[in-house]
């Protein structure tokens, strides 16, 4: 395959120059409105629908899918954007289902759940899990981001006499620490603007990528008659090609790509925490689905689809060798002119840096919440002031981000031996999300779901997991859809499939066996000495587990080993681990949505129809966080002292910038006018004169 370098002229340079230093001043402006660490990973919770909704569609469409979107439109035509739709599947469920839970239980982390869900010991196998995931996730975005602009740059620069070789994984450290310099400062408010900026050019560089294209190739019907027959179709046969089915596909981009993404990657998640409520998040996720999901779908593939109607043209002007990551750089290089080409690659990498700095600050934000904070409390009693200990816990987050986004960089390097973006995102997505989306999946929607039966999930079913990647051929080989093997990275697509499998089925099966396994450990605390007995068990389940890791021994002694394994845990879990379903079910799962909001509220919900009110305001001399409004003006927004409300600045340009979540006091007389504490002022920022605008949240 022919590898590109050189393609990017000085003016194409400038061009994204002024966008990398403007992106990067734009974020770290935001920084001003970092008061705690709510703030810089989840944005006040303030903002409006439409900044969330664009500020998914430039997470979701990502580093990898332009590159890995347009590697499969040249090698299948437009059934590469079927991987793309399978969000429709899913998002009833996220909408209805997961979204309530996560915004109501007030979870800063998806680990946080599980504390709360099951116990403490699942909360740290789940942050093991998740920051796993979330590295991955990095490492493949700058992965594709090296992908892409490496070939824009010659094979070497001369500075002061010296001659500095362009790798790889320079490209990546320098981009990596321009993201890491805005994001370090500007958290999870620098995000949301930086993406709805790039969002935009996003979208827009897609659609005129296609356009230019179409006009290249001499119109819409002489570009659709170059396609191949096949190349027209969006299922073009449904179990082939071999390498590319829709059923292999499914279960790789679809249940453990889409579902993981919508349901335990923080990055899209911490977008939904950021919006002012419930609804809004919803909005937001109806149209990106409905919307701007499509749009995208095309936006990502059409280079695909532009460069192998090109090879039908004589001469053929795109190299018929050319590296399918590198189709999408190849094909805007000759269809655009000077500044052009470096404006729609500048809107790539606004597509590379819109998921590098999502996935920095979800996975710094995992670590504080689930890592940082727990230690701190656990080995220090004495506390300083909240005012100090909110400036340290920021601090901490800065280098936190900082941090991971060093590894990050070394994340990229396993994945990099996979000859296309598109197979090591399919290798990471039937990794890492198999054991998360079973657990989070039976947690919020089966009651029964136990502790033993979640931690059996993690470590018995990665167990299995581990076991299938090594004897692929005997255990994954059944389910496979006649897709054959690559000896050297085995089923890339299905193995997800074999995972789901395996994760689903030895949770609920422990799950089943709750009555029995706590009939043995009755049993068991009968005897004397049973703790030491039972901690000799979690002794052996260790020993297990690296025996199983360390692949010693043949298949059938592995798979024992992972049968015994799942049983001692059990047994363990249930022996150690005390679950109370009156406190590890309410709220926390589907069938308990409306008590999940009388906790989020903490009192009696007010869900009465009321109008949202216009106010002036005025700043009363004190801290308390609790506002102060007419008695007119709580009729009209059918408000009781004590409901939550959402004071804002009425500029809707704003998206919810300046705005505040609070509580109504006692009401008095001066209608039109709303009395605000100090503490309040300063964490919604308002200005002097400027109108706000009032409404009743619960």
């Amino acid at each position: 395959m022919e590898s590109l370098h050189g393609l990017g002229t000085t003016t194409d340079w400038v061009v994204m120059v002024i966008y990398f230093v403007g992106i990067m001043l734009f974020g770290s402006y935001f920084a001003k409105y970092n008061r705690s660490t709510n703030d810089f990973f989840f944005g006040g919770r303030r903002f409006s629908w439409w900044l969330i909704s664009v500020s998914i569609v430039a997470t979701g469409v990502g580093s990898h899918s332009f590159i890995k979107y347009s590697a499969k439109g040249l090698e299948h035509g437009i059934s590469s954007t079927m991987t793309y739709m399978n969000d429709w599947f899913f998002m009833p469920i996220f909408l209805f289902g997961w979204l309530p839970i996560v915004i109501y239980s007030r979870i800063r982390s998806i680990p946080e759940y599980f504390e709360k869900r099951f116990s403490p010991t699942v909360r740290f196998i789940a942050t093991i899990f998740q920051l796993l995931y979330m590295i991955g996730y990095l490492g493949i975005g700058l992965l594709t981001l090296g992908k892409t602009i490496t070939p824009l740059l010659p094979q070497s620069f001369a500075i002061l006499g010296m001659t500095i070789p362009v790798t790889m994984m320079g490209v990546i450290v320098a981009i990596a620490v321009i993201t890491g310099i805005y994001i370090t400062f500007g958290g999870q408010t620098a995000v949301i603007f930086t993406d709805l900026i790039q969002g935009l050019i996003l979208l827009l560089a897609g659609i005129l990528v296609f356009i230019m294209g179409i006009n290249y190739l001499g119109g819409f019907d002489k570009f659709w008659h170059l396609l191949p027959p096949d190349w027209r179709l969006p299922l073009a046969d449904f179990n082939k090609p071999p390498d590319f089915n829709f059923v292999g596909i499914f279960w790789q981009d679809g249940v453990a790509g889409s579902v993981g993404f919508l349901f335990m990657n923080m990055g899209l998640i911490m977008r939904f925490m950021s919006a002012k409520n419930l609804d809004e998040g919803r909005k937001a996720a109806i149209f990106n689905v409905l919307f701007l999901l499509p749009i995208s779908a095309i936006v990502v593939s059409n280079a695909g689809w532009i460069g192998k109607a090109m090879l039908g043209l004589t001469p053929a002007p795109l190299n018929p060798g050319v590296n399918p990551d590198e189709v999408f750089v190849a094909v805007t290089h000759i269809i655009a002119t000077k500044g052009v080409f470096g404006f729609v690659i500048a809107a790539l990498t606004a597509a590379l840096l819109s998921t590098v700095d999502s996935l920095i600050n979800a996975i710094a934000a995992v670590y504080m919440n689930d890592v940082h904070v727990p230690l701190k409390e656990k080995f220090r009693k004495k506390f300083r002031s909240k005012e100090i200990e909110t400036k340290k816990e920021l601090n901490a987050a800065r280098i936190a981000s900082a941090v991971f986004t060093g590894i990050g960089i070394l994340a990229a390097i396993p994945f990099s031996t996979y000859p296309t973006v598109y197979e090591a995102h399919g290798y990471f997505h039937s990794i890492f999300t198999p054991p998360l989306v079973a657990a989070i999946f039976l947690g919020a929607f089966w009651n029964r779901f136990t502790t033993a039966g979640v931690v059996v999930t993690f470590l018995g079913g990665s167990s299995l997991m581990i076991i299938g990647a090594r004897y692929p051929g005997v255990l994954i080989t059944p389910i496979a859809h006649g897709t054959p093997m690559d000896p050297v990275h085995p089923y890339t697509y299905i193995s997800a499939l074999y995972n789901t499998i395996v994760c689903f089925g030895v949770g609920i099966i422990v799950t089943f066996l709750q009555v029995p396994l706590t009939n043995l450990v009755n049993f068991i605390k009968r005897i004397p000495n049973h703790k030491t007995y039972m901690s000799g068990t979690v002794a052996i389940s260790a020993l297990l587990i690296l025996l199983i890791w360390l692949n010693i021994g043949g298949l059938p002694l592995l798979l024992l080993a992972s049968f015994v394994l799942s049983f001692l845990v059990a047994l363990a879990s249930v022996y150690f681990l005390k679950f109370d379903p009156d406190s590890h079910l309410e709220g926390l799962t589907i069938w308990s949505i409306a008590r999940a909001k009388e906790l989020f509220k903490g009192g009696k919900i007010n869900e009465r129809d009321g109008e949202i009110v216009k106010v002036n305001w005025k700043l009363r001399d004190d801290a308390i966080e609790l506002i102060n409004v007419s008695v007119k003006d709580m009729e009209r927004m059918s408000a009781e002292v004590g409901d939550i409300v959402y004071l804002s600045d009425a500029r809707k340009y704003l998206g919810g910038l300046k705005s505040v979540h609070t509580r109504l006091g006692e009401p008095h007389t001066e209608e039109g006018v709303v009395y605000i504490g100090t503490e309040d002022k300063e964490n919604a920022q308002f200005v002097s004169g400027r109108l706000l605008t009032l409404e009743k949240e619960l």
